[in-house]
């Protein structure tokens, strides 16, 4: 089984990144399951309908949010007729949506997706650990379903480790989100599953995490809020993770990070494509 997850998408340029490549990534690499994160997608702040709605037409499974999943009010409105859309898992009862799904992907592919938001120097959720171990242990990996993803929408590096590490050989893919900036870590883990820090986000790297570079750098060096955040609209990297598994035990065999276009070096999984696309 082949599967991609791409890193938060950021405001326009993300947006077209994401509808410019991934049709045909799902083809030339003949993916079973894509998984995206969309939650800064509407300018960089939340998600709306329409904007869902081309990320699944342009081959996404699963679309996930995180820390900015309310930013665009309507999302708490169609999130219930969105059940491809995840809100974090460890929200109060009550919060309208869902963090789990099992969907089945275009393949045929039984896929548990969840989504769960870190609490080191993040407004504070409910227990992360202990709202994905419910759920894992509810639809165990290989039984239940074929292949389990967690997108870990988290700040600390040592708290999306741990979590990792809490899950090893119970899920397919933990890929953490959020700082918006590629680790170098991406690994499998020694229980089988695969694992990176933080995939990046797909966005224009020329900015601050994603954000034109004039207000974020008028408040570090002047301490004065002069305007709103804006996304950056130049040209944005494509940035995620591919995962190969064992179609018997929905553990990772291979794991290789993802960077197409913009102004990152680009990379692509060796045994999937032989160069990088143009």
């Amino acid at each position: 089984m082949r599967m991609l997850f791409v890193g938060d998408v950021v405001g326009r340029a993300g947006r077209h990144a994401v509808t410019h490549h991934l049709p045909r990534l799902v083809a030339e690499w003949k993916l079973d399951a894509v998984i995206v994160n969309g939650e800064n997608a509407a300018g960089g702040f939340g998600i709306t309908e329409a904007i869902y709605n081309d990320l699944i037409e342009a081959g996404a499974d699963a679309v996930t949010l995180g820390n900015h999943a309310w930013d665009q009010k309507e999302a708490l409105v169609f999130i219930e007729r969105a059940p491809r859309l995840l809100r974090p898992i460890n929200y109060p009862p009550g919060t309208p949506g869902r963090g789990a799904n099992l969907i089945t992907t275009r393949t045929g592919v039984r896929l548990l997706v969840m989504n769960v938001m870190g609490r080191v120097f993040m407004d504070p959720l409910d227990d992360p650990f202990a709202a994905v171990d419910r759920e894992v242990a509810a639809c165990p990996l290989g039984r239940a379903c074929d292949a389990i993803v967690v997108d870990f929408h988290a700040e600390a590096t040592s708290e999306k480790q741990a979590f990792a590490h809490l899950l090893d050989g119970r899920v397919s893919v933990v890929a953490g989100t959020h700082t918006h900036v590629p680790t170098a870590d991406h690994r499998v883990l020694p229980g089988g599953t695969a694992f990176m820090t933080d995939v990046g986000m797909t966005g224009d790297y020329d900015s601050v995490i994603g954000m034109d570079k004039t207000e974020p750098l008028q408040r570090f060096v002047r301490k004065i809020q002069s305007a709103r955040f804006e996304a950056a609209t130049g040209p944005a990297t494509l940035c995620g993770l591919a995962v190969e598994l064992d179609a018997h035990t929905g553990l990772a065999r291979m794991v290789s990070p993802v960077r197409i276009g913009g102004r990152l070096e680009p990379v692509v999984p060796a045994a999937w494509v032989p160069s990088p696309p143009a």
